[in-house]
């Protein structure tokens, strides 16, 4: 029998290529870093506004610890001056990475990239005063006066932290509000928040090994009108030594996936409540590759489950 639950499934997969917008590349000058003439990113809808956002974004995590003027900077200067000329925008980052904010801040300012840029970052704080430290070092760490999204990072503190991120959402200070996660540890809680908070944001870990947020939080998210943006899509890098000898599926070109990197990334973004996939990367061919993901058809609901029968 057809289940309530496998019928709405269905129906989501089957319209999700009807969410799916377009975002024209703003190729460079030179065209440095440019994906194909005439290619257009994906984009999804925010629900909360309906404002536009490419489905493949960038993350700092590890990736962005450099020296400010370091050959690793500069490297990562071209990773984003890549990113931005193919009409991407949506950057996440956190005040406890390492630093990566900093870099991330000067990098956009000194690019001229801060006005294209959907700048996400987090409070990882475990009290009012010091999420309030922690915000005030975060905008200056980042050289700006507000940010698209304030995050409260992996739930932390979160009945006293999201109720800030509020106060400074009415304040102009960031335009919209959510909580992450980045284990699958962290669903049930990330279901209940749903359930009982208004978000405009959630942020959760889904991958072809990890496929558990499909159970529950990504179609609360969908019903709650919630928008969803993926970490760990490669599963910290883990997800390449499994494949390393495995060949693509044959169907591969018909959804336009070249690498495996950007099977991963597609896999995320084929489900219908995700909004963007946010890898991070250090290295200038992998943002192009990672960039590809954006690009062509979905993969199908039968394609997705495919995958997850790989085991890996």
């Amino acid at each position: 029998m057809f289940s309530r639950r496998d019928f709405l499934n269905t129906s989501l997969w089957a319209g999700a290529g009807l969410a799916l917008g377009v975002h024209r590349a703003a190729l460079a000058a030179d065209g440095k870093g440019a994906l194909p003439t005439g290619e257009s990113l994906s984009t999804r809808a925010i629900p909360a506004t309906g404002e536009q956002i490419p489905v493949i974004g960038a993350g700092t995590s590890g990736s962005f610890v450099a020296e400010i003027g370091s050959e690793k900077y500069q490297r990562l200067k071209d990773v984003m001056a890549i990113f931005f000329n193919s009409g991407a925008t949506v950057f996440d980052t956190s005040p406890n990475y390492g630093g990566a904010d900093k870099v991330l801040g000067a990098l956009l300012e000194e690019g001229g990239w801060r006005d294209q840029c959907f700048l996400a970052t987090k409070i990882a704080a475990d009290s009012r005063a010091e999420a309030e430290r922690q915000w005030a070092e975060s905008l200056k760490a980042l050289r700006t006066d507000k940010v698209e999204l304030l995050q409260v990072h992996n739930l932390r503190d979160w009945k006293t932290q999201l109720p800030y991120a509020r106060e400074l959402k009415e304040q102009g200070k960031t335009q919209y509000v959510g909580v992450t996660h980045y284990l699958e540890r962290g669903l049930d809680e990330m279901e209940r928040i749903l359930r009982n908070e208004p978000l405009d944001f959630i942020q959760i870990h889904y991958s072809i090994n990890a496929p558990e947020a499909a159970k529950t939080v990504l179609p609360l998210a969908r019903d709650k009108g919630v928008a969803v943006l993926i970490n760990r899509a490669f599963d910290d890098g883990d997800l390449f030594s499994k494949v390393k000898d495995k060949p693509l599926p044959g169907w591969a070109p018909e959804v336009g996936v070249a690498s495996w990197a950007q099977m991963f990334l597609k896999f995320a973004i084929s489900h219908p409540a995700v909004t963007s996939v946010i890898p991070a990367t250090s290295k200038p061919k992998h943002q192009r590759d990672n960039l590809q993901a954006g690009y062509g058809p979905l993969l199908s609901e039968a394609q997705s489950q495919e995958l997850i029968a790989l085991d890996l």
